[in-house]
């Protein structure tokens, strides 16, 4: 059955938040990556230092089940930043077919942000947008 969590994005004080939601929920990340960890792409121009050190990607587990997650965002990698509509939801798939059936469905009438693919970070994984403008990221992980 898949698990579903909150993904919060930030305008560059990401690292400051989950310092935040550490002290309240505690714990330690179970990841922490900045954009200068990223590959770069053919199509990528060079980023910044200040970009480079910004989250890429943060999880802080809040119990066996659930966690948190975050980043900063970036127009060149995403969606713009907008207060008040800054998460999305999280889906983790138990199949790569699971995976690929939620997001054609929930992108359906909507749009897709990044289609399903093999990421990097070693994840299946998608970004789409529904008919009714929530932001949802559907991914799988051979455990």
């Amino acid at each position: 059955m898949a698990t579903v969590n909150i993904y919060l994005n930030f305008n560059g004080n990401c690292e400051d938040a989950f310092g935040f939601y550490k002290s309240v929920f505690g714990g330690e990340f179970s990841y922490l990556g900045r954009f200068k960890d990223m590959p770069m792409s053919e199509n990528q121009t060079v980023i910044s230092e200040e970009q480079g050190n910004k989250i890429m990607h943060i999880t802080l587990p809040i119990s066996q089940e659930t966690s948190l997650m975050g980043c900063d965002t970036d127009p060149h990698w995403g969606m713009p930043f907008v207060q008040g509509n800054n998460f999305s939801i999280s889906i983790d798939s138990t199949s790569k077919e699971e995976a690929d059936m939620l997001f054609n469905k929930l992108h359906e009438g909507g749009m897709s942000i990044m289609p399903m693919n093999q990421t990097f970070w070693g994840s299946y994984f998608g970004m789409c947008v529904d008919k009714f403008g929530i932001n949802w990221m559907i991914s799988f992980e051979k455990k």
